[in-house]
This record gives structure tokens, C-alpha cells and sequence, in this order.
């Protein structure tokens, strides 16, 4: 019988991004296991695009599955393909009795995790690692030195490479620079008036700027567009998760929330610009790859208020976001030498 490995990784599609380097060795580790992920229709795509990946699993615990009668048919299924060995980066109550009911005997996951007493193996959440090196702690891989800076790679259509690149000739000649100005969290949103302040900046050294998001920043997007008269074109719920990097490989930076598009720009592989306001690097979800950075305003003893920011700032001053000024923005893109 083939043996199987189950990841869990049922959070938001960034998480679901720096799951990949671990999964990718893992498949090196098991090079003639099987392995399959469970994970939220947001982050399907992602995995389907994987070659590390035999099947993905989804799971809309939020959705059409959020009833006990739909998450004891996902066990059922579980037990039923027999899983050898079960990783869960995942650290959530639902995730933990998911693993407790499988029946699988090799279990691994955080010690920090909901019912964590239920895996077989802990591992040591340590909170000053990277969100990458963290996650490879689990396989066991060695995260000493830098060696846990793996890139995110997911496969693409040679097709679908060759259709952006004419997009992109059809539109411009200059040079690309990406900027996702959204976020699910209110308060990780730069503010608007600045993030068109980077786009004028942009623009005068003479760069073409794209607006890159999901459906819930079309409105944001498409209103910045309408700012400019040329120069900038919103793709913001146009494009699905492999497009939106396909876009990105042709672009020369990416200018990005503490959120998802910034993980995207590291399964691009380029520089990357992380922009936070009510979270904090030191979290481990920061742009890793070679000629990335980041600008955080840390003055301020509210910061940071939350690890997944909120819905609006606690105290009304939002002084995380209005105190990160532009010009802060445009010394640090002068500094990454593009």
C-alpha cells in the first residue's frame, strides 16, 4: 500500500504560502510518499499548483462545510485513505480534534497548539524564528543558519506565462512596479492618500504601476486607478492566485501590506516591499528573498495592538499607519537599488 502524509493548513492563503517550503521538503524527505494537504477553498489553487502535492482536500469550514455533520464526513474521509503520518502547521482546536478523530498514529504538531497533548510528537513553537523556519521545525530540517530561506514554487503553464507577457506588452514598455494596497485585516491597510503618494513617486521614475488583490480589494483598487489617467492599471479580482504570480514574475518590485501578496512575491522571486502598520515584523511573516525589506513605524506604545490586526484601530489614532510617512516608503525603495 502507498503510503500518505496529511499537512493541515486550513488558514488564510499568506499562511498557506509559507507552508509550501516545508511541504517541498518533506517530499524530498518521503520521496516515495504521497502526499496531500487539507486546506480552505482559498488556498486550493495554490496547492493544486504544487508539484509536491499529490491531492488537496478542501475544506470551507466557514461555508458550505461549517456543520458537525459535514466535519464528521471529512474525518470519515480522513480515516478512510489510511494516512501514515499527519503534520499540522495549523494550531486551531478544529484542526487538533480533526487529527485526534483520524486515527493516525504518527502525529506532529506545535506544542503551543490547541489539545496539543493529542499529537504524538511536539515541536517547539519558537516565536523569534521565521514563520518558514518554524514551520520546517516540524519536519525536523535544520533551521540553525539561513538555510531555512526556501522559496515558495508553484508550477506554471508555460501557456499562461506567454498570455501575460503579451498583456503585459499591450499595456507597457516601462518597467513594472506592483503595489497591493488590501488586506482582510482593516488596520494592516496603509492609507489610501499614501499609497497614491507612492504611485506618483513611482510614476516620476518612470515606472508603470499594476494594482494587484482578491475580489474584496477590487472597490480600493479600482478607485486608486481612477486617480491617475495613465500609468496604472488595476488587476485587483481579475486574476486567481497563479495568474496574480505569473503577473508579478514580470514585475521589478512589489509593494505589499503585511498579507498575502507579499508571500506571493516571494513565490515570484522579487524584491519586495512589506509595508506594516498595526503588526510587527518580529511576528516571522516578513519578505525573506534576496533584496526585500520592510517599514514599520515601532514608536508607539500600542504597537502592536493584535498578531492578525483588527477591524479598526482600538484607540481611533491609527498613528501606525499616518506616522509611517510616504517619504519613510521612498527611502526605503531607494535603498533596494532597483
Amino acid at each position: 500500500m502507498q503510503e500518505k502524509i496529511l499537512v493541515i493548513q486550513t488558514a488564510f492563503l499568506g499562511d498557506a504560502v509559507l507552508t509550501l517550503p516545508m511541504i517541498q521538503k518533506l517530499k524530498e524527505k518521503y520521496s516515495t510518499y504521497e502526499i496531500d494537504v487539507l486546506c480552505i477553498p482559498q488556498s486550493k489553487e495554490l496547492f493544486q499548483h504544487s508539484k509536491s502535492v499529490k491531492d488537496v482536500i478542501s475544506y470551507d469550514k466557514r461555508g458550505e462545510q461549517k456543520s458537525f455533520l459535514s466535519f464528521l464526513k471529512l474525518v470519515l474521509l480522513i480515516r478512510k485513505k489510511k494516512y501514515s503520518h499527519i503534520y499540522s502547521p495549523h494550531k486551531s482546536f478544529r484542526s487538533s480534534l480533526i487529527i485526534y478523530l483520524s486515527g493516525v498514529g504518527s502525529t506532529v504538531g506545535f506544542d503551543n497548539a490547541s489539545i496539543s497533548f493529542i499529537y504524538s510528537i511536539l515541536v517547539k513553537y519558537i516565536k523569534e524564528k521565521h514563520e518558514v523556519a518554524r514551520n520546517l521545525d516540524l519536519i525536523g530540517f535544520d533551521t540553525s543558519n539561513d538555510n531555512w530561506k526556501i522559496l515558495p514554487i508553484v508550477e506554471i503553464d508555460p501557456s499562461l506565462e506567454s498570455n501575460t507577457e503579451r498583456i503585459i506588452r499591450n499595456i507597457t514598455s516601462k518597467k513594472i512596479a506592483a503595489i497591493a494596497p488590501g488586506s482582510v485585516w482593516r488596520t494592516k491597510i496603509y492609507p489610501r492618500e499614501s499609497y497614491i503618494e507612492i504611485i506618483k513617486y513611482l510614476i516620476k521614475m518612470n515606472y508603470f504601476v499594476v494594482l494587484v488583490g482578491g475580489k474584496d480589494d477590487e472597490l480600493l483598487c479600482s478607485g486608486i486607478e481612477k486617480e491617475f489617467l495613465e500609468s496604472v492599471k488595476s488587476f485587483a479580482g481579475k486574476l486567481n492566485i497563479i495568474e496574480s504570480v505569473s503577473l508579478l514574475k514580470k514585475c521589478s518590485v512589489l509593494i505589499s501590506n503585511d498579507s498575502a501578496p507579499t508571500h506571493l512575491g516571494m513565490i515570484a522571486n522579487i524584491p519586495t516591499l512589506t509595508i506594516y502598520c498595526s503588526t510587527i515584523p518580529d511576528f516571522g511573516f516578513a519578505p525573506y528573498n534576496d533584496k526585500s525589506k520592510y517599514v514599520s513605524y515601532d514608536a508607539l506604545s500600542c504597537k502592536p495592538c493584535g498578531i492578525h490586526g483588527r477591524n479598526e484601530c482600538p484607540i481611533q489614532t491609527f498613528d501606525c499607519g499616518y506616522k509611517l510617512l510616504p517619504q519613510i516608503v521612498f527611502s526605503s525603495l531607494d535603498k533596494m537599488k532597483l
